[in-house]
Order: structure tokens, then sequence, then C-alpha cells
């Protein structure tokens, strides 16, 4: 009893966003045991310790990144716990936490909800509890529609019988939606880089994933209404264009490129590089070698990365509204407004002073990560900086330097993971509770700038 009371004041003690953060690291460190039980893996021994929670904080981060090949070192166990980890982080350990106090107690207390609302971005706590249960329905909604759809071509068109063809099916739909990059085969979709059936819809799973549920909530109920959206729809949907961007850049850069997209007819190039124009927001499957890809598709592969996705979504980055809101705002002081303007709303200072704290506590997280990854192997800038961003976008793309890496460049690895997981959300939402009223305020002075 003394027990469960000092967990309780531990958990009332705890900020929401602190909960987030503890609760994946508690995720993690399961999984990594899960991982490093003997029958986990399909050889001797077992996975190393530092193995197990790579892969473990890969999964649980939706990131994609590994050390060790998913179909060959891993047994079904151990894809069935990686495939389980997936689940729980596209998810969210809170938005679990309070689906199922919701289902015992049919009602989530206020800190409940503010953990839940933290996790979801629900714009009010009323709307906690729809939301907590949407999210859950559309996850499986979406990976549902895309396993039928894998299933049914992988037993039709290719040499899997039913039951190996639906294990394949659901593990890439569930790793899809959440943006996770996790695949069974060790080439990733390599072998499917023409085959419209099993790209489009692994492509069209990440969009799902990616847009944010509280966007899919907006979207079910006024769809045919984008004057009544939330400008946070608004400006989501908005921000596809890097859709569109991605996939004229990469078709552009590598239409020549025998290594990746140069020797396929023009249909599968214009499907390879949409593809690949969707992918790097924060997916991480892949349908040709990134080794083998020019320095600009990397680099524009990088840009994508660290922008990411939608918020409260399955994807990480600094996240696009994020990204449209800086652009707003260098547009608004470009043109001498004193406010910045979106779709006919003004958008609050504060918001405009967190997309900067985040961006700016992201882009010295993976300089500084770079600069490690550089120091501790034979690394080029460009291999080491696409890693980096690799991992904080959650993405899991590589050059396929990843098991080239020493413990210490692993060890990196893992906290840019997490960073890039709990990271930008958690510190919104701990910047957007600490805000406060002042009774005074101080002279004000220009400094010189530029």
């Amino acid at each position: 009893m003394p027990e469960r009371r000092r967990l309780g004041n531990f958990v009332r003690e705890r900020h929401p966003a602190q909960l987030i953060a503890i609760a994946f690291a508690a995720a993690i460190v399961v999984g990594a045991v899960l991982l490093m039980l003997p029958f986990a893996t399909r050889g001797p021994g077992g996975a190393s310790v530092l193995t197990a929670f790579f892969t473990s904080t890969s999964a649980i981060c939706v990131t994609g990144l590994i050390v060790a090949d998913t179909p060959t070192y891993w047994s079904g166990f151990g894809q069935a716990v990686i495939l389980g980890l997936i689940q729980i982080g596209g998810l969210g350990i809170m938005t679990l936490a309070s689906l199922l106090a919701l289902l015992v107690a049919r009602r989530l207390g206020l800190r409940r909800r503010l953990i839940a609302q933290a996790e979801t971005a629900a714009p009010e706590l009323s709307d906690v509890r729809r939301l907590v249960l949407a999210v859950v329905l559309l996850s499986l909604f979406f990976e549902a529609l895309a396993a039928v759809v894998l299933t049914a071509r992988l037993a039709v068109s290719y040499d899997y019988g039913f039951g190996a063809a639906l294990w394949r099916g659901v593990f890439h739909a569930v790793s899809a939606f959440n943006n996770a990059g996790f695949a069974l085969w060790s080439d990733s979709l390599v072998g499917f880089v023409t085959d419209g059936w099993i790209s489009v819809t692994v492509a069209l799973a990440i969009i799902a994933g990616g847009l944010g549920f509280p966007v899919w909530l907006e979207l079910r109920s006024r769809a045919l209404a984008p004057r009544s959206w939330t400008l946070h729809t608004k400006l989501t949907v908005a921000a596809t264009f890097l859709l569109v961007l991605g996939t004229v850049a990469v078709l552009g850069f590598e239409w020549s490129n025998a290594g990746t997209i140069g020797e396929l007819d023009t249909g599968g190039k214009l499907l390879a590089s949409f593809f690949q124009g969707v992918s790097p927001r924060t997916a991480g499957f892949n349908t040709f070698d990134y080794a083998e890809s020019e320095p600009e598709t990397l680099f524009v592969t990088d840009m994508l990365m660290f922008v990411g996705a939608g918020s409260a979504s399955t994807g990480g980055g600094i996240k696009v509204t994020t990204f449209a809101l800086l652009l707003l705002m260098v547009w608004a002081e470009i043109r001498g407004e004193p406010n910045v303007n979106a779709f006919g709303r003004r958008i609050p200072e504060h918001a405009q002073r967190q997309a900067l704290v985040v961006s700016l506590i992201a882009i010295n997280a993976v300089v500084l990560c770079t600069l490690a990854l550089m120091a501790s192997g034979p690394f080029s800038l460009q291999q080491a900086l696409f890693e980096a961003l690799s991992a904080f976008g959650t993405v899991g793309l590589s050059t396929g330097i990843t098991a080239q890496l020493d413990d210490f460049g692993q060890s990196i690895l893992i906290a840019l993971m997490f960073l890039g997981r709990t990271g930008p959300y958690t510190l919104a939402v701990a910047l957007a509770l600490r805000e406060r009223e002042r009774l005074y305020r101080f002279p004000e002075e220009r400094p010189i700038i530029g």
C-alpha cells in the first residue's frame, strides 16, 4: 500500500510532458528486455544489450534504423515484439493509458485528460475522450485497409502462402501507418519498386499516419467545408506541397542514375520518385538504395526529414505546422506586417516563440550529434548528417552506415531517436503550460540585428 501511494504521488507531481518521456523510456526498457530473450533471435545466444536497446528505441520511436537485419536476425517472436512496440509508439503510451482508463472507469480524470491532451494535441480538455477513442479507431481502420491490400497482392502475385502473406501484410501496414519503416525484407521495398499495389498502398498509409489525428477528425466531419477548418488543419494540408517537392526533386536528380531509377521506364521512375518523395518525411521505407543516390537527392531528403510530418501524428521532425509558421513569420517580417496572419487568422506571439525554440533546439541537437558521429568513425559530413537527421526525424533511412557504428555512435542515435520522438511536442507542451502573465514590463530597447 505505501508503495502504491508513493507511486501515485510521483505521478501526480510530474508534469504531463515529463510523464510522456518517462512512459516512452519505460516502454523502451521493457521492449529491450523482451528482445534480449534467447528465443527472440534466430541464432544462439540472444541479442546484446546495445542491439536490443537500439532496436527497441527505434521501434518505440517509430524510426526504423536498424543494427541487425530484421527478417534474418530476429525470430518470429522478436518480430512480433518489434511490431507491438511500433504500434505502442505510434499510438502513444499516454493515449493507450487513457484508453484503458476510459474503458475501465468510463471516464477520465483531469490529470489523465491533461496527459492525453499533451500526447494527442487535443484543442480542449472536453475533446480528449472523443479524440482518444478516435485515435485507436482511425489507426485500426487505416492499418486494416492497408493490410488487406498488401496481403491480397502478396498472396496473388508473389510466391507467398496465405499465412505468410497475411503476416507480411499486417506487419508492413502497421509499420507504414505508424511511419516506422521496419520491413521484413532485407532490402526494404526495393523488390517492389515498380509494383504500384505495394508501393502506393504503403505511401498512402504513410501519408495517412503523417497527417495527424486532429486533422483526420476534422476532415471526417467537415471534409467538404474547407472554409470551416481550423488553422492547424489548413496549414497541415497546405504543407503537403512538400510531397510534390520531394517527388520532383528525386525525379529530376535521379533520372539518369543507373544505381537508383535510371534503368526504369518512365512509369517506374514516376512511381519510385513519388514513393521516395513521401517516405523521407518520416517513414524510412525505400524502393532504391540511398547509398547509390546523388548528393542533391540526399540533401533534399535531409530537409524533408528535418521538417517531418504533421503535429500529433505518428511521424517525427519539427512538424510541418512549425515549418509553415516559420515561413509565415519570415513573410510577415519581409512585408513589414506587425502581425503574423494566415487564412484570415492572427497567430499569437507565444506560438511563434514556441516554433522558434523547438526549431533551434532541434538544429543544435542535430548539429552536435552529427559532429559526434563524425568523430566516432570514418564517416563523411554527408553520411553523418543524413544519419542524424534520420534519427531525429524518426525516419529510418540510411546510407548504409548504421550497422557500422561503434557503441558510442549507436548510443548517440538512441538518444537522438528518443529526443526526436518525445522532444518537440513535449517541449511545446511544457512551454505552453508554463505561460504566465507578468504584472510589469521592462523598458524597451532594440538591439542591432544583422
